[in-house]
C-alpha cells in the first residue's frame, strides 16, 4: 500500500512523515523545504504476529508495510508553475491513494502561507490544483480521441463520452472521486489515471492541547468536508507523533497513557488507509517465519497465493486454512486440527481478513 502525504507548506505533513517513517526529511519553517519526495516504509502494527511468533517459536516476523510518499508543498497555482510547478504531478500519481493533511491548529511560532488557518480554504487550494491538473490531462485525452475516433470502436466511443462526461465534471470544479458512475465507467476510468480519482483520507493536524479531545473547530470542518466525500478525517498531532518516535516502546506506552490515548495516531492512519482502500491482511505461520500479507477484501484463494509468489498462482491445488481467532483461542496448531476447525479450501474460496493459510501448489 502506499500513501501520498500532500498539503500546503507549513500544514505539517513533512513532520508527520519524519515521525511515521523516522526517515529524516528536512523539516523546516518557510514554504518549499521538501523539494524531492521522500519514501519511507513503515511496518502496520499486527499484535496477531507476536502471538504467532510465540506459537510458532520462529525465527523471523515479518509484518504487513505501508509506503509512504511526502510530496513537495502544493501552493496555489502550482498546476500553472506557481512555487515548485507540477513537479509533485508524477509522484502522486504513483500513490494507491492520498493523505491529506490539513492545518487545524494556531501558532505564532509556525507561519501559514496564506495568513491564518482556514481548513475549507486550504483544502480547496489542493483540490483546485489536482483538478486543474486533472482538467490539462482529460483534455489532452479527449483531443486524442477526437482526431482518432472510429465510429465502429464501442471501447473508444465510450472513452469519449466518459472523457467529455468527467472534462464537465472537473470544470464545475468538482474531483473525479465523488462523479457518479456506472461500473463499466468505473473501470475505464482507471486507464484515465486521474489524480482526482484517487481516494482521499484527510490527516486533521491537532495541537497537542485538543489531541486528547481529538476535537476542535477547525477539524469540525474538516470532518464535514469528509462526511460529504463519504471518506474519513482522522485526527493526528504531528507533533506528538514526533516525540512518540523518538521513545522506546516501554516508555511510548507511558507516554500514550499520560495523554489518554489509546494508540499513536499511526496507527489509526494505517487503519482507515486499509479502509479506504478496501484492503484486509492473511497470515502465514511457520517455524522460519509469521508473515502478514495485504490483499483485496474478497481476492479469492489462488490471487492471495499470488502474493506470496506468482508460482503458488499458476500451480494452486488447494488451502489449508484455519481462523486466528480459532488458534488464539485454542493455543496450538494441534489443537485447531485436533477440533476439526482445520480447513481444505479450493479456487473459490474467499480469503478473510486473520486466516492463517498454507498453499498447497504445484509447478
Amino acid at each position: 500500500m502506499k500513501l501520498g502525504i500532500v498539503g500546503l507548506p507549513n500544514v505539517g505533513k513533512s513532520t508527520l512523515f519524519n515521525a511515521i517513517t523516522k526517515a529524516g526529511a528536512e523539516v523546516a519553517n518557510y514554504p518549499f523545504c521538501t523539494i524531492d519526495p521522500n519514501v519511507g516504509v513503515v511496518e502496520v502494527p499486527d499484535n496477531r504476529l507476536d502471538f504467532l511468533e510465540k506459537a510458532y517459536h520462529t525465527k523471523k516476523k515479518v509484518p504487513a508495510a505501508v509506503e509512504f510518499v511526502d510530496i513537495a508543498g502544493i501552493v496555489k497555482g502550482a498546476s500553472q508553475g506557481e512555487g515548485l510547478g507540477n513537479q509533485f504531478l508524477a509522484h502522486i500519481r504513483e500513490t494507491a491513494a492520498i493523505v491529506h493533511v490539513v492545518r487545524c491548529f494556531e501558532s505564532k511560532d509556525i507561519t501559514h502561507i496564506m495568513g491564518k488557518v482556514d481548513p475549507l480554504r486550504d483544502m480547496e487550494i489542493i483540490d483546485t490544483e489536482l483538478i486543474l491538473a486533472d482538467m490539462e490531462s482529460v483534455s489532452k485525452r479527449l483531443e486524442r480521441l477526437q482526431k482518432a475516433i472510429r465510429l465502429n470502436d464501442k471501447k473508444m466511443l465510450d472513452e469519449r463520452e466518459l472523457a467529455i462526461k468527467v472534462k464537465a465534471h472537473l470544470e464545475a470544479g468538482n474531483p473525479a472521486r465523488i462523479l457518479e458512475l456506472d461500473n463499466d465507467e468505473k473501470i475505464l476510468l482507471q486507464e484515465f489515471f486521474l489524480i482526482t480519482a484517487k481516494p482521499v483520507l484527510y490527516a486533521c493536524n491537532l495541537s497537542e492541547n485538543d489531541l486528547p479531545a481529538m476535537e476542535n473547530k477547525y477539524a469540525g470542518i474538516v470532518k464535514e468536508k469528509a462526511k460529504n466525500e463519504n471518506t474519513q478525517a482522522i485526527p493526528i498531532c504531528a507533533k506528538i507523533e514526533a516525540e512518540l518516535a523518538e521513545l522506546s516502546e516501554s516508555d511510548r506506552e507511558a507516554f500514550l497513557k499520560d495523554l489518554g490515548l489509546e494508540e499513536p495516531g499511526l496507527n489509526r492512519l494505517i487503519k482507515a488507509g486499509y479502509g479506504l482502500l478496501d484492503l484486509e491482511t492473511f497470515l502465514t505461520a511457520g517455524e522460519i517465519e509469521v508473515r502478514a500479507w495485504t490483499i483485496k477484501k474478497g481476492s479469492l484463494a489462488p490471487q492471495a497465493a499470488g502474493v506470496i509468489h506468482s508460482d503458488f498462482e499458476k500451480g494452486f491445488i488447494r488451502a489449508e486454512v484455519m481462523s486466528f481467532d480459532d488458534l488464539f483461542k485454542l493455543g496450538s496448531e494441534k489443537a485447531v486440527k485436533d477440533a476439526g476447525l482445520l480447513r481444505s479450501e479450493g479456487k473459490e474460496y474467499a480469503v478473510k481478513d486473520g486466516d492463517i493459510i498454507e498453499f498447497r501448489f504445484n509447478v
